[in-house]
């Protein structure tokens, strides 16, 4: 794929367009994936995904591989060592929000729920395909989005507002965002 192509978000940087080209706005229906995109994204908040990219492989390494039955069970000796671990972000709130968020997806679990229904549910289990022809075309937010960062939060979920929900939405290929110039557009449709 020629790099005038993609989708200009994702620049020149490999590991941005190896995650645009096989990545992004696929449909993900796995639990697992689907909690962890909910981790990176809170943990972006504020900042570059870029940034949270580079960090990812750390994540997952000081995170259990994101098993969120291990996550919920972490004390005052895991947050410290989160805290001191370089190759996370290392922000107190959003170290809690991730333990919160993984007690709130087990609560889910034991209600007889999955993230793959409550999340996809606010699209009717149907990715939406959009028509973006100019990245200024892009929402940072939708209805969609707004609705289910309330319900997270009436469950009990952290750092999961709006923004951040899209975002979600837009890497688990909830929503496909990829402009209609991309060849990635029609690729996670079919």
């Amino acid at each position: 794929m020629k790099s005038t192509e993609r989708c200009p978000w994702c620049g020149d940087d490999p590991l941005y367009v190896a995650y645009h080209d096989k990545e992004w706005g696929v449909p993900c229906r796995d639990e697992r994936a689907l909690f962890e995109f909910l981790i990176l994204e809170g943990a972006q908040a504020g900042l570059s995904w870029i940034t949270i990219l580079r960090k990812r492989e750390n994540y997952r390494r000081a995170y259990h591989g994101f098993d969120p039955q291990r996550i919920a069970r972490y004390g005052e000796k895991d947050v410290a060592r989160l805290l001191g671990d370089a190759g996370i972000v290392r922000n107190r709130l959003k170290v809690a929000a991730s333990i919160t968020n993984a007690r709130a997806t087990l609560e889910l679990y034991e209600q007889g729920g999955s993230l793959n229904e409550l999340l996809w549910g606010f699209v009717d289990g149907r990715p939406r395909i959009n028509r973006w022809r100019r990245m200024s075309e892009v929402p940072a937010i939708t209805p969609q989005a707004e609705t289910m960062s309330r319900e997270l939060k009436r469950r009990g979920f952290r750092f999961i507002g709006p923004t951040v929900m899209y975002a979600h939405m837009q890497a688990t290929g909830m929503v496909n965002d990829h402009l209609v110039s991309c060849p990635r557009h029609t690729a996670v449709q079919g």
